[in-house]
This record gives structure tokens, sequence and C-alpha cells, in this order.
């Protein structure tokens, strides 16, 4: 038996006074004032105590929307999220294209063109690195800026023409599988780059994920974690080409993996309805933007995923497309997530509680398009991200970051959705703040507090993250995180 005995912590959602927390197998054993739980004893107990000298503990943080290989690969890119133009953007590929390999794709990342005083061309890519292919992903992933020798290169990887025009940019499933292409690599060189993110998160107070890759994953995972990589728990998700074979499979929303030690389940049916705000085409009610899927077609394949035990995640960002999402679950007679609901009508927030559907929103997204949304929602904005709006409607709210869209660190999620603040600016609708409690629980499995018989996927901090400033939130040393009891970051 491996047991964990935590002295003098402090338990989030208490009133602070120090505790002891033992966890015996996996599992919270025991729970007592400071001072009173001793040493379990016997030949066959080995205890680790662990002073925490007033650290604040709490359940492990869970990112409810990533896409973790292109996370794992973004991070190897080329970063161009602070370019305010086209120009900057390839006058930065230029000079990384001075030391590329001659074979290779030069890759970038990030560019938000919303406010660009002139937008993207494909000659500027030509001339900035004119050997290489280049593409440079949105940092909303729904478009790709290509060159001409990538629209040539990934043509040809593809098996068909790719409809760029003058400014070499594809959007929305164009550029999806130009960044599913880009996500086949090696599979040694995928699971090196995951293993190393998986140790990012896990230093940040990660224990689990909802991955949301655009290629099925769950194979993937299942390799990486019998190889070692067993740092954080996984949801993996299934988008729509790939239903049938997981409805061969039998696998079921929450269904757990075999041989991955409780680490791996089936994670939710993924649909993408609309596009996005950065790429302009998020479907809104004034006409604007691109449904991607109709309700006439939506509705059969949600209950067919649905009759196979898949939990629908609908991903909607414009009020419209919000609008038949819910309308799709409301005639399904479903429960699910919508993924992102950046804008909505007001008669549609409370329908969230009544169908019970959890908005699952992206706080960074508010502080990341903030400009944008003022610019290409003007008028709107009060409705935009209405997180305040969603909490006193009863909804249920989940927090993730969509990386690599936004960085894989919860304390990112909770500073922008308690705050709707960054760099030194005045918050941005503040009416529309989530209260500490509420982002706490989206930012967990629900739960407040560590209680006797919890899984032991624990977080350890040095203040309670309940009555913490958004720029505390923001930069919040984690001192140890455990998924089942196991160290997977320690700084103390």
């Amino acid at each position: 038996m491996t047991t964990v005995l935590l002295r003098t912590v402090r338990r989030v959602g208490t009133s602070g006074a120090p505790s002891d927390v033992l966890v015996v197998d996996g599992r919270v054993a025991a729970i007592g004032p400071a001072g009173t739980i001793d040493v379990p004893s016997g030949s066959e107990v080995t205890t680790e105590v662990v002073e925490a000298d007033g650290a604040w503990l709490g359940p492990g943080l869970r990112d409810h929307h990533v896409h973790f290989d292109q996370w794992a690969l973004m991070r190897q890119r080329i970063d161009v999220q602070d370019c305010a133009s086209a120009e900057e953007t390839a006058d930065r590929l230029a000079e990384a294209a001075r030391t590329a390999l001659p074979d290779r794709v030069l890759v970038g990342h990030g560019y938000r063109d919303g406010l660009w005083p002139a937008p993207a061309r494909r000659e500027l890519l030509d001339r900035a690195a004119p050997g290489l292919p280049v593409v440079v992903v949105a940092a909303d992933l729904h478009a790709v800026w290509c060159n001409t020798r990538a629209l040539a290169h990934f043509a040809a990887a593809l098996g068909r023409a790719l409809p760029a025009g003058e400014d070499g940019v594809l959007r929305e499933q164009d550029a999806f599988d130009v960044t599913g292409a880009l996500s086949r690599v090696p599979d040694e060189l995928l699971d090196a780059a995951v293993e190393e993110a998986v140790e990012a998160a896990a230093r940040r107070g990660v224990t689990g994920v909802v991955d949301l890759e655009m290629v099925f994953g769950l194979d993937r995972w299942a390799r990486r974690i019998a190889a070692g990589t067993d740092g954080i728990r996984v949801a993996s998700g299934v988008y729509p080409g790939e239903l049938d074979g997981v409805v061969a499979r039998g696998l079921r929303t929450g269904d757990v993996v075999p041989g991955t030690r409780g680490l791996l389940t089936m994670g939710p049916f993924k649909v993408i309805t609309d596009g996005s705000l950065g790429t302009r085409t998020a479907a809104t009610s004034d006409g604007g933007g691109l449904l991607t899927w109709t309700p006439e077609d939506l509705v059969p394949v949600l209950r067919r995923a649905v009759a196979a035990g898949l939990v629908p995640a609908v991903h909607a960002i414009g009020d419209r497309a919000v609008t038949l999402a819910l309308n799709a679950f409301e005639t399904v007679g479903t429960r699910g997530t919508i993924e992102h609901a950046q804008l909505l009508q007001p008669d549609d927030v409370p329908r969230f509680a009544r169908l019970g559907v959890v908005a699952s929103v992206q706080p960074e997204h508010a502080m990341d398009d903030r400009d944008i949304a003022d610019h290409h929602w003007a008028g709107r904005t009060d409705r935009a991200f209405p997180f305040a709006a969603l909490e006193r409607a009863g909804a249920r709210m989940q927090l993730g970051s969509d990386a690599p869209v936004a960085p894989l660190d919860p304390w990112v999620a909770l500073a922008a959705a308690v705050g709707r603040d960054r760099d030194g600016r005045d918050p941005w609708h503040p009416e529309q703040r989530m209260s500490a409690l509420a982002a706490w629980r989206g930012s967990t499995d629900g739960r407040v507090g560590v209680a006797v018989g919890d899984v032991a996927d624990l977080v350890l901090v040095p203040s309670d993250p309940l009555t913490a400033t958004s720029a505390a939130l923001r930069t919040m040393p984690v001192l140890a995180t455990a998924v089942a009891g196991r160290w997977t970051h320690r700084a103390v």
C-alpha cells in the first residue's frame, strides 16, 4: 500500500483552517485538523509525508477543450501572434527561412488578421521564402495562409486542388485539412512533443483534458500511456468523419480504455456548425458568417451519435449558430455541450439550463478577441462571452483553452473569466464577469474542494484561488500536481 500524508494544508472551499489529508492508493482516505492524522503503520505500508506549510489544496484542474497534438506541435512552430500586419508576419517568416532545412515546410502559428490594415497576400509569403513551402496557421485554427509552394505541396498531399485565391488563404474545412496534414509527422516525433506538452500541463496543475483533436486520437493516446506518458487523464473525442468507426467499435462517451490505468476514456462527439470570429465566419443573426451544418443535417447525425451512446459537443460561436445548436439539442432530446458560445441572443441564455446543455467556454478568447469583437460585432458585444448572464440563468459552464488558440493553462482561463482584463487594460464588459466559484467549478470536474473518498487528482498552490485577483490567478505558482495520488509535478 502506498500512502501520502499532506500535513498542514488549507482546503479550497473551506474557512482555511489547517488540515491533514491522507491519500491511500490514489484516493483521499482521511481528513482531519492539522496534527491529528498519524502516519499509517505496518510493514507493507510506505508513507510519504509532505509538509505543505499552509498551502491551499484543491481538486486537480481540467481543460475541457484542447487540440492536444496541435498544441504540442505549435510549441515548436514560429510564433507570429504579435505581428500587426501581413508584411510584419512575412518578415518574421523570412527571417526563419534563412536557417530552415530545405526539405521542410516552414510553419508559423497565431496570425490574427481581423484588424490588419491590409489583407494577406500570397506573394508576400512567396517572397519571404522563395524555395520553401510556407504556411501560417491562424490563431483560431479556422484559416491557413499559404504561399504558392505550400498550396501545391498540400494539394498533392490531400489529392485535390485547394481553392485559394490571390491571398493564399484557405478557410474552414480546407484549413482543417491542411492543419491535419501538418500533424501527420512520424509517431516518435509527435509523441515526444506530446510528452513535453503533458509535462508542461502538469506544471500548471492540469490533471485532465478533453482532447478534441480533429483526427481521432484514442489509439494514439493508448500508445503514449503504455509508453509512459501518463501525467494527465484524457477524454478523446471524435468528429463526424470517423463516427462510423467509433460506433462499430461500440465506444461510448465515458468508456475507460482497457490497459490505460483509467487515464483514457472515450470523449464526446464533436460537430463544428459554424466558423470563428477571427476568420469572420461565425454564423450570426444578421446573416454574416458561414453555417457548415444545416439543421436538416445536424439533427440526424446527433441522433445517430446519441443512439450509439456518444454525448454531443457542438461548436457554435455566432448567435445564429448557437440558436440552431440549441434547437437541435431540444429536437433530439439530449444533453451535451455547446463549445464556445461566444455570441448569444438574450432569449437563448436561459435555454442552456432548461435543456441541460453545458456552455463550454474559453474565457481567454474574450481577451484575445476583444478588439476584433468591438469592430466586427459592433453594438453587440454586451452579449458576447456572456458569462455572468449564463451564470445567473443557472447554466453550467466548463472552462477550457481551445489550445493552441489560447495557452493550455487553466489559471489563464480563470483570470480571464473572473477579471475580463489583461495587460493593464480596463476590464472588457466587466458586467459579464464570472464568479470565482463558478469559474473554479468550471475548471475542475465540478468540485470545489477535496473530500474523503475523492480520487486524489489534486493541485497545491500558495494562495486561495477563490479570493485571488485576476492578476494573481494569471501567474499562480503551482507547488504540486497529483493524478490518483501520484505526483506529476512537485516543487515542494
